[in-house]
């Protein structure tokens, strides 16, 4: 099995009499997205300032590729820190400093590039991050969206291997949260550092995380995958969980995919020998062409209206659906065959084309910043099953079956199907 990145063994962390820390045993590996989740005040971000050396341990052992940070001399110790990026959770831009001047910043400071080539360097960064109309300007001339893509290009600006993000979602509306978490998923594709999560909320987490980790009462209880911790059996469920089924709720309507799964079983039950039932999946084709073509917001209001628009029309008839993937929706329709549910698409497909497309229209007009132009595409298809069918199979083949059915073409700020 491949060797963790990052251990704590047994970490142990006491304030004065307080224990934040207790025991803490997890392991974190290389090119992965991480969350650890888990209520405020729990110590999350305690257990990510050991990582970067800011706090040590009172008990226990921090290992960095295998070799305990405590054994490690000062030059060694120096040079793992030095590959480990921070980005704050309120950003931490100088008000004082121009876009540029702030991802300038770290290089300047901590290293003895010439101006040419930390200039450079900048901005290499800045068009990366889709900055290069905002270099000169002042943090408080940017939009929230802005200032999250200058703090990440300054924690991205020295090539660091890791980079910790500590609560990078609070204090935002829904639609911001996913659109942040979107834009760290797709920076870490694109420049293949090793991500470390912090939250106590938890929008969008089982769609760009790797691996999670659970913090509860002071110990981690749970470190696997996102699909693992949908049959997380443990009190921790009660209280976190249940707030992710509740965002969940809140961002598109649907169910949690536990819920989904719950709910299916359920179908299943009641259904007769011999019924079918049918599943849609819908997709909005292309989400990076489109976060990089109209902004991480825009995709965003994208995804959420669409969902809410599947759940509005196919809840109504009896239908539950879920969020499986950052861009795919999946609905069954129970005790439906293929000739029903291919009747029932029509109607959506061409109600959505004439009205729900104008949820998308609305909201990412509102939101988007840019001058560039994309499409959204939208496809669907059907497929059908019976109770004896693994529900994936199905889901696989409606896949396969994925049809256009609505297109809306964004130029600037003008809107065209």
């Amino acid at each position: 099995m491949e060797s963790p990145l990052i251990e704590f063994k047994d970490v142990t962390k006491r304030f004065g009499a307080k224990s934040v820390l207790e025991r803490v045993n997890l392991q974190i590996y290389e090119g992965q997205v991480t969350t650890i989740i888990g209520l405020s005040g729990s110590g999350k971000s305690v257990l990510l300032k050991h990582i970067i050396g800011l706090i040590e341990p009172d008990e226990g052992t921090i290992l960095f590729k295998g070799k305990p940070l405590s054994e490690m001399k000062k030059s060694e110790s120096a040079a793992n820190l030095a590959q480990i990026s921070y980005m704050f959770q309120d950003n931490a831009l100088f008000d004082s400093m121009t876009v540029y001047e702030n991802i300038a910043l770290p290089l300047r400071e901590t290293t003895n590039l010439s101006k040419a080539k930390i200039d450079q360097r900048v901005m290499a960064r800045i068009e990366q991050t889709e900055l290069k109309d905002a270099a000169h300007k002042y943090p408080s001339e940017l939009s929230g969206g802005m200032q999250k893509r200058a703090a990440l290009a300054r924690a991205l600006v020295t090539d660091p291997r890791i980079v910790l993000f500590d609560e990078p979602t609070s204090g935002q509306d829904p639609v911001r949260k996913n659109a942040i978490l979107g834009m760290i998923a797709q920076y870490q594709r694109k420049f293949g550092f090793t991500a470390i999560l912090v939250s106590h909320e938890i929008p969008d987490v089982y769609f760009i995380s790797n691996r999670i980790l659970a913090l509860y009462e002071r110990s981690i209880v749970f470190q696997g995958s996102p699909e693992e911790l949908e049959n997380f059996d443990h009190p921790f469920k009660e209280e976190v969980i249940r707030s992710l089924e509740g965002l969940q709720k809140e961002l598109t309507g649907l169910y949690s995919k536990r819920q989904f799964k719950v709910m299916h079983h359920v179908q299943l039950k009641q259904t007769t020998s011999g019924a079918t039932y049918c599943v849609a999946v819908f997709s909005l084709d292309d989400l990076d062409i489109i976060r990089a073509g109209a902004g991480h917001d825009a995709a965003q209001v994208a995804i959420r209206s669409l969902g809410s628009y599947i759940d509005k029309h196919f809840g109504a008839i009896g239908g539950f659906s879920t969020r499986r993937r950052s861009n795919e929706f999946v609905t069954v329709l129970p005790y439906s065959d293929l000739k029903e549910a291919e009747s029932i698409l029509k109607d959506f497909a061409k109600d959505f084309q004439e009205r729900g497309i104008h949820d998308i229209r609305a909201g990412a007009r509102k939101r988007t910043t840019s001058a560039g132009g994309v499409e959204f595409t939208v496809l669907a298809g059907i497929a059908q099953g019976q109770p004896v069918a693994d529900i994936d199979s199905v889901i696989d083949a409606a896949k396969t079956q994925q049809k256009e059915i609505a297109r809306l073409r964004y130029d600037g700020r003008r809107y065209s199907r």
